[in-house]
């Protein structure tokens, strides 16, 4: 006869092993488990979770779905978000749905965003990854070599896009990856060169295999590959490419070929032979990216083209106030940690706004000005006791930067001495 387990000896439930035979049983009221059992039903749970996102099995979010989610934290650059919104749609529609042997498969449209420093480029991305709920990783071209040259293996792209995903391969390759800087790869000329530049056609004909889809061996911290290091394998077929670059001068190309265009007896006497800037670049071509120094291979695998506009002061006033994680807001925050209820004035934010368009850097400019004015208040206010509201004025901006770069440049002169 079977003896039954005493209280003082408890079994686990689901596997019967006894006390004695795992570290730790946990016991309620009528159930008991098990350390092991613990650990696998935490497996189960990770893996099915894993295995699925949220737009694989509820319903995909609607390219004006898609454009109302940017909306919340871009300003402006509408056409640029109508067009990233139906690629992005159509990229995971194609993933979601199997196709049959007999019917038409569906190829991968890659991105390419082209617009100044500062405008939204990187956010857009970031924002993208945000609603899909897919992993998201940043690449920089710049760093980037063909094989057998000294610096960082192209398929080191894919390592930040492993560890967003925390090593789960399948969830990875379902990712967008933005690789920045792309224009820094173009070769010197459209001409192709004699001997490879490592630093530009080279690097571009390196990089086709991942764009259009291929098995990559990836090494799980990066790095060189080395023979004997145990590599990790992505499929990168279904990973959304986002490339951006500010191009600077393609401008002057887009005028070059529109201006051609536009001679002749064709021409009225009041037409514009070579408009230039912002005005012009909307209108660029794959074939402008070829005179620019992008090879056609290149091109060819990044079929989806927009551009963003610089934004106007008025912009960057919006981009301090009305994104969803503004700026403003975020600094707003952090005192209200400290018991502070922080307030800026109009003539607060326009300074901030003016001081950022000196130094030329866009959107990405007004945190660095931000930080820089409130230094000394962000260090004296956690100190002041009693202290429950902030005005923060025109005035106390400048002065916070005047003081911030005197503190710069004595600092530079006590190093020099």
């Amino acid at each position: 006869m079977r003896r039954r387990p005493s209280k003082s000896d408890p079994r686990c439930s689901f596997c019967g092993r006894s006390h004695s035979q795992v570290e730790k049983i946990i016991t309620g009221p009528q159930v008991h488990i098990c350390n092991e059992c613990v650990k696998l039903c935490n497996e189960v749970l990770a893996e099915e979770k894993q295995q699925t996102l949220p737009w694989e099995t509820g319903e995909m979010p609607k390219p004006t779905e898609i454009k109302a989610f940017l909306d919340e934290y871009v300003i402006a650059q509408e056409r640029a978000k109508k067009i990233l919104s139906v690629a992005v749609y159509n990229h995971y529609k194609r993933i979601r749905t199997s196709v049959a042997l007999d019917e038409v498969e569906l190829e991968k449209s890659n991105v390419m965003l082209i617009g100044p420093t500062g405008v939204g480029k990187t956010e857009l991305a970031k924002t993208l990854a945000k609603i899909l709920q897919v992993p998201f990783s940043i690449a920089d071209a710049t760093i980037l070599t063909e094989a057998g040259y000294v610096g960082e293996d192209v398929e080191n792209i894919l390592v930040g896009l492993l560890q967003a995903a925390d090593y789960d391969v399948a969830r990875a390759e379902k990712g967008i990856l933005y690789l920045d800087e792309v224009d820094k790869i173009a070769r010197k000329s459209a001409t192709p060169a004699v001997s490879r530049d490592v630093s530009g056609e080279g690097v571009q004909q390196a990089l086709l295999k991942i764009l259009e889809g291929t098995t990559a061996n990836i090494p799980p911290k990066g790095g060189r590959k080395h023979p004997e290091q145990p590599m990790i394998q992505m499929n990168t077929r279904n990973i959304l490419f986002v490339c951006g670059g500010a191009f600077e001068g393609l401008d002057k190309v887009v005028s070059q070929r529109v201006g051609k265009r536009t001679m002749g007896f064709g021409a009225e006497a009041g037409d514009e032979a070579n408009p230039e800037g912002d005005a012009v670049l909307p209108l660029v071509q794959p074939e402008d990216l070829l005179a620019y120094g992008m090879i056609p291979e290149f091109v060819g695998r990044v079929p989806v083209l927009t551009t963003l506009d610089a934004l106007s002061e008025d912009d960057l006033l919006r981009v301090l106030t009305e994104p969803r994680d503004a700026l403003i807001k975020q600094s707003q925050r952090l005192f209200a940690m400290d018991g502070v209820e922080a307030e800026f004035t109009d003539a607060a934010l326009r300074k901030i706004v003016a001081l950022t368009v000196r130094k030329g850097t866009g959107a990405r400019g007004l945190r660095s000005v931000i930080e820089q004015s409130m230094m000394d208040i962000m260090y004296d206010i956690p100190s002041q006791e009693g202290t429950t509201r902030l005005e923060v004025t025109g005035e106390m901006v400048e002065r916070g930067i005047e003081q911030y770069n005197s503190e710069d440049e004595e600092e530079m002169r006590r190093k020099r001495a």
